[in-house]
C-alpha cells in the first residue's frame, strides 16, 4: 500500500469537524409537527447523546450515530477510533451496545480502496472488543474520507442516564484527560512527537465501557461524553435547564501530560474558538489561554459524570477497575444552586 496520510485529505479532524454550536442551533431549530410518542423516553430536545425508546415495561433500546473525517493518518486506527467514539454514546446513556452499522464515505479517485478496507477492519476490531458485531451499513463516494457507526444498545428503564439530570451537591468526574483535539492538530501540522501520537491513539481507542458499569449505580445521576464541544460545551449542556451551576477546580481537571508544549505554539483545532464564542460567556474565571483546553474538541473523549455523595464509595470501587488514565480518584468539581454564571472556575 502507498504511504498515504489520511489527515491530509480532509479539512477537519475527528470531532473537530463538527458544525459550530451557533450554526447547529440554527439547523436544528424547527416548528415542524412531531408525533407525541410516549415510548420515546429520550429524543432530540435535550441535546443528549442518544435516543432511547421503550420496548416493554422494563427494557429500552438506545439508538445513536456518529461519524467524522480522519483524526489520524493510519486507516486501521481511524476505523478503531471512529467506532470507539460512536459506541461511546451508548455507554454515556448507561447502556450495553448490541450491534453496529457502518457509515462509509470514500474518495475512490484519490485514495485506494484498500485503505477503506483497513478502516472497516479497525472498526471490526473495536466492535469485537465491545462484544458486538459490525453487522452491515452503507457506503457512498465522497470528496473526503468519512467513517462512523450507527449503534444500537439496550438498557433497563431504571438505569437510563441523561446528560441534564444532575442534582444539587453532586460531584463531577471526568474519565479521560483533556487535550486530544490539540494533539490531533499537532499531528495534522506534523509537529506531534511519536510518544504523544501513541498516547493519543491509546486514549481514543479506549472504550468508555465504564458507563455501562457505573450506570447501574443509583446515585450516578447524570452522564455524558466529552466530544466536539469540549468540556465547556458538554458541561454547559449538563447544566442548562437544571437550575444549577457548577464550580470546577482547574487544578483538579486532568490534562494530558506536556500538552502545554503545543498550546504555547498556539496549536489547536479551528472549532476551539467557535466553542469559546458559544460557551465562554457562561463561564466565570477563565483566563488567558485556558480556553484552549476547556474548549478543546475531544474525539472519543472521556465520560463526564455527576455522582451523589452517598454513592461515592460504590462509584470509586467500580470506577477504579476502568481508570486506565488515573483520572477518577477525585472529582473535578461540584454542582450547586444556580449562580450568575453556569460554570465557575477556581
Amino acid at each position: 500500500m502507498e504511504n498515504i496520510k489520511l489527515t491530509q485529505y480532509s479539512k477537519g479532524s475527528g470531532c473537530g469537524c463538527k458544525i459550530a454550536p451557533s450554526h447547529l442551533n440554527s439547523i436544528l431549530a424547527s416548528n415542524a409537527a412531531e408525533i407525541n410518542d410516549l415510548n420515546l423516553l429520550v429524543g432530540n430536545k435535550n441535546n443528549d447523546d442518544a435516543a432511547v425508546y421503550l420496548i416493554d415495561e422494563q427494557k429500552a433500546i438506545i439508538s445513536t450515530t456518529d461519524f467524522f473525517t480522519p483524526i489520524v493518518d493510519d486507516a486501521f486506527d481511524f476505523g478503531r477510533i471512529a467506532a470507539c467514539n460512536a459506541i461511546s454514546d451508548v455507554y454515556a446513556m448507561g447502556g450495553k451496545p448490541l450491534t453496529a452499522l457502518g457509515i462509509l464515505g470514500w474518495p475512490v479517485d484519490k485514495i485506494p480502496i484498500d485503505y477503506a478496507k483497513q478502516v472497516l477492519e479497525g472498526a471490526r476490531a473495536t466492535c469485537f472488543e465491545a462484544g458486538i458485531t459490525l453487522s452491515g451499513g452503507h457506503s457512498i463516494e465522497t470528496s473526503e474520507p468519512i467513517f462512523g457507526l450507527a449503534v444500537t444498545g439496550l438498557i433497563s428503564k431504571n438505569d437510563i442516564k441523561q446528560n441534564n439530570t444532575a442534582q444539587e451537591g453532586d460531584y463531577l468526574f471526568l474519565s479521560k484527560p483533556l487535550g486530544l483535539g490539540i494533539l490531533s492538530a499537532a499531528l495534522k501540522r506534523g509537529i506531534i512527537t511519536a510518544h504523544d501520537e501513541k498516547l493519543m491513539i491509546e486514549m481514543m481507542t479506549t472504550l468508555n465501557s465504564l458507563g455501562e458499569a457505573v450506570g447501574k449505580i443509583n446515585g450516578v445521576n447524570a452522564m455524558t461524553d466529552v466530544t466536539g464541544f469540549g468540556l465547556a460545551g458538554h458541561l454547559t449542556e449538563m447544566i442548562k435547564g437544571t437550575n444549577l451551576s457548577a464550580t470546577i477546580q482547574l487544578t483538579d481537571i486532568p490534562f494530558i501530560d506536556g500538552i502545554e508544549t503545543y498550546t504555547k505554539q498556539f496549536c489547536y483545532p479551528d472549532i476551539t474558538t467557535k466553542n469559546f464564542n458559544a460557551y465562554g460567556p457562561a463561564i466565570e474565571g477563565m483566563n488567558g489561554l485556558e480556553f484552549l483546553l476547556l474548549c478543546d474538541p475531544q474525539t472519543s473523549g472521556g465520560l463526564l459524570m455527576a455522582v451523589n455523595e452517598k454513592a461515592l464509595p460504590e462509584f470509586y470501587e467500580i470506577s477504579k477497575r476502568y481508570d486506565r488514565f488515573n483520572c477518577m480518584h477525585q472529582p473535578i468539581g461540584q454542582f450547586h444552586a444556580a449562580t450568575e454564571k453556569l460554570i465557575n472556575l477556581k
